[in-house]
């Protein structure tokens, strides 16, 4: 099975990456009951054996040790990291997967891009080849990080064309998060537009996300725990609304949100995780939907909403989904794309799905 390294840069790359991984391992150990370190927790996590004097790896088939997500974190600001260490997946992460600074960008792409770019680029490169290393077979690169803020934008930009220049063969699929139009910081726009022309030079894929219709889909779900529909209400204490999670403390304003494009992320990489007759390569995620090759910005959608909250939700109809995946209320970004043309549509499918049902859709949407 293949590896891929997820890239975590600026405060809201750093909270939405640590959501993904606490929700990866929960998802795991929902699944490998017997505790050993198989090929689907090796596409994501190293299994590192302390007791060997060079902290070297165990085989796929023996006993989970102590799990190392192979990732790397960068900020400009050390809070958030610092929070991670303090929290639940402190054991998930070591310092030589960590680059922090204490300064910050201060909302500003050309700091982050040049400045920070230029000072640390040959730490950042280490780091990235240390965790290419410890890899059998590199895949993909995912980065994720947000469009308005100096770190994100800026340095995040300049990682990913670092990426490009070290490992031009290797997929690059970026999670970008947009500011909403209310947004308070002044320099959000220009953030945004400067990293725009840097994602379609150098990313292979991008995934879009909108502050705005993350804070829809959170609206929409707590109407839906306070009983808005017979049937369809919501625990308390669910991943959705609750600050479960790697993050240490009260619960934020952005965890619920960041939840959500955690869930967008463990249900893309799913296939790479886990084996399945239906599976799809994540390279052909790029290759099926990008016509080409800087048209790669795709609106990504999830459905049904309230199981990002509750599994124990009756389930919803597989007619019902197909409808939603392709309504605006679903999607991560504010589009309407049946007011417009549709060049290619990937529908990922988890569960137990029968393929009948899955055709009939299929020629029901055509």
């Amino acid at each position: 099975m293949t590896q891929s390294v997820v890239v975590q840069i600026g405060q809201c790359g750093n909270q939405i990456g640590c959501r993904f991984w606490d929700l990866a391992l929960r998802e795991h150990a929902h699944v490998n009951k017997e505790g050993l370190y198989d090929e689907a927790l090796s596409s994501f996590f190293r299994n590192v054996d302390s007791r060997k004097s060079d902290g070297g790896g165990c085989a796929v088939g023996e006993s989970i040790q102590h799990l190392k997500a192979r990732a790397v974190l960068v900020d400009m600001e050390e809070g958030v990291v610092n929070e991670i260490l303090q929290g639940a997946l402190r054991e998930v992460f070591d310092s030589a997967q960590l680059l922090t600074d204490v300064s910050g960008s201060g909302n500003n792409w050309a700091v982050g891009h040049m400045t920070y770019g230029a000072t640390y680029r040959e730490q950042i490169v280490e780091k990235l080849r240390k965790a290419a290393e410890h890899c059998d077979c590199l895949q993909c690169f995912f980065i994720i990080h947000s469009m308005g803020g100096g770190t994100g934008s800026g340095l995040g930009t300049r990682v990913l064309s670092l990426l490009e220049e070290e490992f031009p063969e290797v997929s690059r699929i970026v999670t970008a998060v947009y500011p909403s139009a209310d947004d308070d910081v002044i320099t959000s726009p220009y953030n945004s537009v400067l990293a725009m022309r840097e994602l379609t030079e150098h990313a292979d894929c991008v995934l879009p996300v909108e502050n705005q219709s993350l804070v829809d889909i959170v609206n929409r779900i707590k109407r839906m725990a306070h009983g808005e529909k017979p049937g369809s209400v919501i625990k308390k204490n669910s991943t959705i609304i609750s600050n479960k999670g790697g993050l240490s403390g009260a619960e934020k304003p952005f965890d619920a949100m960041n939840n959500i494009v955690a869930n967008l992320l463990l249900n893309i990489t799913s296939s790479a995780r886990f084996e399945g007759s239906l599976n799809m390569d994540l390279n052909e995620i790029a290759i099926n939907m990008v016509p080409f090759p800087r048209l790669h910005y795709l609106v990504s959608s999830l459905t049904p909403l309230y199981m990002l909250a509750d599994v124990n939700v009756p389930n919803r109809r597989l007619d019902q989904m197909f409808s939603d995946a392709f309504s605006k209320d679903h999607q991560l970004i504010r589009a309407d794309p049946k007011h417009s043309l549709y060049l290619a549509c990937a529908l990922m499918v988890r569960g137990d799905v029968q393929l009948s049902d899955l055709r009939r859709n299929i020629e029901r949407s055509d």
